[in-house]
């Protein structure tokens, strides 16, 4: 039976997260052979979530440092370039919008190879806001032959952008795949964090849960945030647990806003599986993090989203995701208009999954058997249809 290569191409934390899910389910399908190609992006990050999903690159290529966007780009690039000319698979994967997913993207273009783009179609109309990341996903978007849309909104996207009805596969988002088996796995709080939350549970006190590392919110935006922070903390009913990106952008402001103030933990940052037990165990999240506002609603926690505009607006309009930006007042009088008043918590604290039913990995497998059949690179045998979300 002819096999077909698959590279699947990961250089951030998110990533490997939301990849894993897929490439076991590539494993899993007879006539696949799934390569996973670790770039040079976010190498040290993305330690812990390997091992996390047990996976063991086939590929790891080099740091690149930190350097500028185009030089990381051109650098990552090469680097995937040279990596594909040597495996020369029959499909690329790349997923989501970092400088990794786009120079994978193009590397395969140019190789020539086809690219499937998982998370495709995300979109806030606004190429400032994420930058780079929504100019990132609209490149991918026009060079991709297969496109993983996560919901109907994305699909709507790529469509109004010109992009083939036959090119769009809606399969859900694979991060919901990753949140479901990973919620499964045994605790991995560390000690003295879960004493901590413990005492602070017996105390009556309410966590919240804080991420917020964003390139667009650096400066004054987190300086917002971390003032609304502070003055949260002066509530006797909370604990704010806060892990902080090594980012010297994120890290320095933010020690030097909150560091000593009572009711309030600043962590480093968490393994995969001990951040979605915060999520199980907060009352409220606030994020400027895609991921997060995927997450938190599948465990029913109200999500305030530090940012003027979001790329996944499922959420908000299913009434369990709120846009509050990043100034400190409003910040404040949203998160306590939940702490205080319960209708206004129970409306939002409902537990719905609009980006996904864990089963996205599995048909993205599917969808790419029968794109590699049709294209001859594989051999036709009895894989089932790919169904859609």
């Amino acid at each position: 039976m002819r096999e077909a290569r698959i590279a699947v191409i990961v250089g951030t934390r998110p990533e490997v997260i939301k990849m894993a899910p897929v490439f076991r389910a590539l494993q899993a399908t007879a006539g696949l052979v799934p390569v996973l190609c670790i770039a040079g992006q976010h190498v040290a990050l993305m330690e812990q979530a390997l091992a996390d999903f047990s996976l063991v690159p086939d590929v790891r290529l080099p740091p690149i440092g930190d350097a500028g966007l185009a030089a990381r780009l051109g650098a990552l690039t090469a680097q995937l370039g040279a990596a594909l000319e040597h495996l020369r698979p029959a499909l690329t994967l790349a997923q989501g919008d970092t400088a990794t997913a786009l120079a994978g993207s193009f590397a395969a273009f140019a190789a020539p190879c086809p690219v499937g783009h998982v998370e495709a179609g995300l979109r806030t109309g606004d190429l400032a806001a994420p930058w780079p990341e929504e100019g990132h996903r609209r490149a991918i978007a026009a060079i991709a032959a297969l496109h993983f849309a996560p919901t109907a909104r994305a699909r709507d996207n790529l469509l109004r952008e010109g992009v083939a009805a036959e090119r769009i596969h809606l399969t859900g988002n694979t991060g919901i795949d990753a949140l479901r088996a990973t919620a499964a796995m045994p605790p991995a709080l560390p000690g003295a964090l879960d004493q901590a939350l413990q005492r602070a549970h017996s105390a009556g006190r309410r966590l919240l849960l804080v991420t917020g590392h964003r390139r667009e919110n650096f400066g004054a935006g987190l300086a917002g945030i971390c003032a609304a922070l502070a003055m949260l903390a002066t509530r006797p009913d909370v604990l704010i647990l806060y892990p902080v990106h090594r980012n010297p952008q994120v890290d320095g402001p933010v020690r030097r806003a909150l560091d000593g103030l009572g009711n309030v933990i600043l962590a480093p940052p968490l393994d995969y599986r001990a951040f979605v037990q915060l999520l199980e165990r907060c009352h409220i999240v606030l994020t400027d993090s895609g991921g997060v506002q995927e997450e938190a609603p599948a465990f029913g926690k109200p999500v305030l989203v530090l940012r003027e505009t979001t790329e996944r607006p499922e959420a908000v309009d299913a009434g369990v995701a709120r846009l509050v930006g990043t100034n400190p007042v409003r910040i404040v009088a949203e998160t306590a208009r939940l702490l205080d008043d319960r209708s206004a918590y129970a409306a939002m604290a409902r537990a719905v999954s609009p980006f996904g039913d864990g089963q996205a990995a599995a048909r993205i497998a599917a969808i790419a058997v029968a794109y590699l059949q049709d294209a001859g690179s594989l051999a036709m045998g009895g894989q089932g249809g790919s169904g859609s979300f």
